[in-house]
């Protein structure tokens, strides 16, 4: 009974031995899995590429501007009465007309004077007209700008992929811990139902009293309580790491042996925080709002535009080769003066210039602090870790010896009790610091911007 009660103690003693996930199994590379899975299914992550959907769209009409337009026009205007010409025909002609007739014996008719409508009545003018800018600079800006903007929103999904696979990270390893923490509790209940046996035993045989024995009872219900506690924070843990991942909150999580890979972890302490992607948005912005200053600037080319119509005008909806007619044509607009207009926007966008700079400068510093303090966390949960380590060897080594001394009769049971939640806390603590050790890591690989998302697909 003895050499199998110390197999239990050392199955569930030594962290070193990955706990198995809810179904028994264990997946080795299967986190990166469940990340590629976040970035195919999160919802926010799903906006963002949404964003960058627009902005790619944005760019293309960008693009389309150098191209040229077809529009149909066409109107129709039906009128009566209003402002009309008078033309004296009759006045004009008629006293000749006369006098022709009277040398000649011809005879020209009599005119009648003639006023005719300035507005056209039962009228249309129907054309096709292609038009196409020759000489436009903010065209030109305008495209460069959504590019950049382009750039930028790339960027603004790398950030959030990233925040995204630390939240991933930090959700399994607290999934990890609160597994640690049933399969802890377990173990604490597997040591107390073999001192509720044995002292059922000494109490049959008038060894000990029944004090011991009620105690015993009173450690088994506080265990089986902080194992409830711990079932719940699993299922808690489970539905966050879920959620993440957009999938059913109860589905089950293949868990990797992390402790295995503590021993195993070497961070870069020199990649610095030149790839954080917040430093590529701010500098993209710093473009913009330079692009934007000289497209301001530009105003003053002058724009020149083509056009050619294709169309067909005439009253009673007539079509023929009299009514049918091109027309081609240029237009130049030059804004020679704008009251200021452009010399105060392009101080405005210098102004923004100036800004950005200011931030991208104090952003660099700010991820500079906090990936110092990502990597003095990380050492400090690594001494923890290691402490923690040293401490459950120490507990367990002093449990052993206090339960002989007990069995011998020569120790209280308030101080094995005293040993048995030594030996149940430095386990706890293990799980915490294993737990911590990784995420602590998560959260330096993401100050560092070095987890290879662009890889997962």
């Amino acid at each position: 009974m003895f050499t199998s009660f110390t197999k239990i103690l050392l199955l569930f003693g030594m962290a070193c031995i990955a706990i198995p996930d809810a179904d028994g199994q264990s997946a080795p590379g299967q986190l990166d899995s469940y990340i590629a899975t976040a970035f195919a299914g999160n919802q926010g992550l799903k906006q963002q590429q949404f964003d960058l959907d627009r902005s790619l769209a944005a760019l293309k009409e960008a693009q389309a501007m150098y191209l040229p337009t077809v529009s149909l026009l066409g109107s129709y205007t039906k009128s009566s009465g209003g402002r009309t010409i008078d033309v004296p025909l009759g006045d004009l002609l008629n006293p000749v007309y006369t006098a022709l007739n009277q040398l000649t014996g011809a005879k020209f008719p009599q005119l009648q004077n003639e006023n005719f409508l300035l507005n056209p009545d039962n009228f249309y003018d129907a054309k096709v007209r292609t038009s196409l800018p020759l000489i436009n600079a903010e065209i030109r800006y305008n495209k460069l700008i959504k590019q950049q903007l382009i750039t930028s929103q790339q960027a603004a999904v790398n950030v959030y992929k990233r925040a995204l696979v630390k939240d991933i990270k930090t959700a399994y390893y607290r999934y990890y811990q609160a597994l640690q923490g049933i399969a802890v509790y377990n173990s604490a209940l597997v040591l107390i139902k073999e001192n509720i046996r044995e002292n059922e035993s000494m109490l049959r045989n008038g060894v000990r009293n029944g004090t011991a024995l009620l105690r015993s009872r009173t450690e088994q219900e506080k265990n089986t309580a902080a194992l409830i506690q711990a079932q719940r924070n699993t299922q808690n843990a489970r539905a966050y790491f879920n959620f993440l991942l957009n999938r059913p909150l109860t589905d089950s999580i293949y868990t990797e042996s992390v402790a295995k890979e503590v021993a195993i972890l070497k961070p870069d302490t020199t990649a610095g925080v030149r790839g954080r992607e917040e430093l590529r948005q701010l500098e993209t912005l710093k473009q913009v709002y330079s692009l934007n200053e000289k497209m301001q600037k530009s105003g003053i080319i002058p724009k020149l535009n083509t056009f050619v119509d294709l169309g067909s005008q005439g009253f009673d909806w007539n079509v023929n080769s009299k009514t049918r007619y091109y027309l081609w044509g240029v237009n130049l607009q030059w804004d020679v003066f704008t009251g200021g207009q452009r010399k105060y926007r392009a101080q405005q966008s210098h102004a923004s210039f100036n800004a950005a700079n200011a931030q991208l400068d104090q952003t660099q510093q700010s991820l500079l602090l906090q990936l110092d303090q990502s990597y003095n966390n990380y050492e400090s949960a690594k001494s923890a870790y290691k402490s923690a380590a040293a401490q459950l060897s120490f507990a367990l080594k002093y449990y052993n010896d206090q339960l002989k001394a007990y069995r011998a009769g020569q120790l209280l049971y308030l101080e094995l009790i005293d040993a048995e939640d030594q030996l149940t806390g430095a386990r706890l603590q293990l799980a915490d610091a294993q737990a911590n050790l990784q995420i602590t890591l998560a959260e330096l690989e993401r100050g560092q911007a070095t987890y290879p998302i662009n890889n997962l697909n």
